[in-house]
């Protein structure tokens, strides 16, 4: 070992350069400009509009929208209930969601100040930013005790702490509103073991109980916050000098909010644990043989989890490219065959084999491993399904281990202090800037799946989802050509989601609507035809149907002069919504051009009968009855529509 590296590494578990301890004379401030710089890497987020699952939880949550009056729905029933209003829809996650502490703030915000984004992401930032802090006091206090060279090891918490402040991973759970609930799951975490740590140190017994209190709101806002059942007594094996008996009184007060969490969550979302979805966006762990879903082997799914760990390990180091969506096919269906697999299951090997070896020496470096497979295994997909194969917002709480663990090994084998400032400080500007611009995706939901559909093109729900905002946008519009090249591009993203998703109704419902609004009304049809036979009974697909043949029939006869089409169309557009007074009076005109005039007075009469106040229907059926050649009753029909309207005849 060189003589330079030797002079950098001290006694102390968590190693700085002694040259850099002077700069440590400013560590009062050091909190502060973590909070300032968490709160500017995301100021860029303020302007922004709702986006992804805000509508979930916010804008079209009926318990939120209800303010505070709001708030005792929220607590009892299930996290989707009130986006969707029925138990069965509100389950479609395996297991349910009791998530009801960000809902209950995000319905005291729409109190305060209605349905305003920018109020949410101010308060979303501030909190990361409150986070990010708390975070640096919390190195602070754990690492400390250990140290010779306490002024170094200010900065090195610093950096630590701005790591992982910029760390593009997070954009996900800071740029979109809904994504509170990860920060304030994490801050309940931090600060029970934060206050543990406090009483272990000789402080007041009070502490308990603000743990206790922390840790019980960490899980009313995520349930990933139970890990730290096992990193609140990991934490003190590793940074106090003390047996673990005196974890007992702080251990027991986390593990009474956690048995009464357990009971509330129980209580209202039953005893079920989920069972294992047959839908492909709730499981992606399904693959289509013949016309339907069966469940990937156990070596294929073992293989693909394999991979996403492997792919967090990447993601966490080259945050690039990054997308919101990674469910099927995003992930590939893997195999044991792969290299990437197979170097994901070594890497995770060999960092077991580090933390394992370090664990009696009490070593940093296996902390920090131990920490990242804790908080990892939640949200792994191995203890439990958690609906997709993996996502960004899901290193949230591990990105922690990885941002100390980068800092520490640097801060132990760099040669000087320019370097070790210079390539951590590079680091630290990378990610700023990633994440910075990373942000702007995040705009609102066109700009978020028109963009990351160019990443996640394999993505069945993006494909769907940038489809849909394309069909949206469109609307939106009054330029022709731009919306129909919107609707064009529409078009093979939703058809490829259903290649993907054979069954993806909602797919095959935007399918319809985009090809509906190009006026291709016979594509529509076969759209809508495919949204039936998924779901026979789904309401928006039949009346959409429904539409879609009326507007064929009416395109038939008007533009192509083909009655026998047109009469078709019509009559099945009838049959699926017998209240569309349009239809029936297409129908009535269209018999009437073939000479059937006593069929027209017949759809011309339904219409009458439909809509008694309108003019122009007495009129068409006056006419009807004047070319069948009964004067006397078209005299009668002209004359109610006269009665209606004096200048109908006109």
């Amino acid at each position: 070992m060189s003589k330079a590296k030797k002079k950098i590494i001290q006694k102390s578990m968590v190693d700085t350069p002694k040259a850099i301890s002077s700069l440590g004379s400013y560590s009062k401030y050091y909190q502060w400009i973590v909070f300032a710089f968490a709160f500017l890497i995301y100021a860029n987020t303020l302007l922004h509009d709702y986006t992804q699952d805000d509508a979930i939880v916010i804008y079209d949550n009926m318990f939120t929208q209800d303010g505070i009056s709001g708030i005792p729905g929220l607590l009892k029933y299930d996290t989707f209930y009130g986006f969707f209003k029925t138990e069965g829809k509100a389950k479609l996650v395996s297991g349910g969601r009791y998530r009801p502490l960000t809902p209950i703030m995000f319905a005291i915000e729409y109190e305060l100040f209605g349905a305003s984004p920018g109020a949410g992401h101010m308060i979303s930032v501030l909190l990361y930013a409150l986070l990010c802090m708390l975070i640096y006091k919390l190195m602070v206090l754990m690492l400390l005790p250990n140290m010779d060279d306490k002024k170094g090891f200010y900065l090195f918490v610093l950096f630590a702490s701005l790591l992982f402040a910029a760390h593009p991973l997070h954009t996900e759970v800071v740029a979109n509103i809904k994504g509170r609930d990860e920060i304030m799951s994490m801050m309940g975490a931090v600060l029970a073991l934060y206050y543990s740590l406090k009483y272990i140190d000789g402080k007041a017994q009070i502490n308990i109980l603000w743990a206790s209190i922390a840790f019980f709101l960490g899980l009313m806002a995520k349930e990933t916050t139970i890990t730290y059942l096992a990193v609140i007594p990991l934490a003190v094996y590793f940074f106090r000098s003390v047996s673990l008996s005196k974890t007992t009184l702080p251990m027991i007060g986390v593990g009474l909010s956690t048995v009464v969490f357990l009971m509330i969550r129980f209580s209202v979302l039953g005893m079920d644990f989920g069972g294992t979805p047959m839908e492909l966006m709730n499981n992606p762990y399904l693959k289509v043989e013949g016309n339907s879903y069966v469940p990937f082997t156990l070596g294929e799914k073992a293989a693909t989890i394999t991979y996403t760990l492997g792919k967090y390990i990447q993601l966490l180091t080259f945050p690039h490219p990054l997308t919101h969506d990674y469910y099927p096919r995003h992930v590939e269906i893997m195999s044991f065959g792969n290299w990437q697999v197979i170097l994901s299951l070594m890497i995770y090997l060999g960092m077991l084999i580090v933390a394992f070896r370090g664990l009696k020496k009490k070593d940093l470096i296996s902390f920090c491993i131990l920490y990242f497979l804790i908080t990892l295994s939640i949200v792994s997909n191995i203890v439990f399904p958690i609906g997709t194969n993996m996502s960004e917002r899901f290193m949230f709480m591990p990105s922690l281990g990885f941002t100390l663990l980068v800092t520490y090994l640097l801060s132990k084998y760099l040669p000087s202090q320019k370097v070790w400032i210079g390539i951590l400080g590079g680091i630290l500007f990378l990610y700023s800037v990633k994440t910075f611009t990373r942000n702007f995706v995040w705009k609102n939901d066109y700009t978020l799946f028109t963009t990351d559909v160019k990443t996640s093109s394999n993505s069945a729900k993006v494909l769907n989802a940038a489809g849909g905002a394309l069909v949206t946008e469109s609307a939106k519009t009054k330029n022709a050509n731009k919306k129909d090249a919107m609707l064009s591009e529409a078009i093979p993203y939703l058809e490829k989601a259903l290649t993907i998703h054979p069954n993806y109704k909602n797919a095959a419902l935007l399918l319809g609507n985009a090809n509906y609004y190009k006026k291709n009304y016979e594509g529509a049809i076969k759209a809508y035809q495919r949204t039936l036979q998924i779901a026979p009974e789904y309401k928006d697909g039949i009346k959409n149907l429904a539409v879609a043949y009326r507007d064929a029939g009416r395109q038939a006869g008007e533009v192509e002069k083909n009655l026998t089409k047109a009469k078709k169309y019509l009559k099945q557009s009838v049959q699926l919504m017998d209240n569309d007074a349009d239809a029936f009076r297409l129908l009535g005109i269209v018999h009437g051009m073939g000479g059937e005039h006593e069929e027209a007075i017949k759809y011309f009469t339904k219409v009458t009968e439909m809509q008694p106040d309108l003019a122009v229907g007495y009129v068409n059926l006056g006419k009807a009855y004047q070319y069948y050649g009964d004067e006397e009753t078209s005299r009668i029909m002209f004359q109610k529509a006269l009665e209606i309207d004096p200048k109908a005849l006109d």
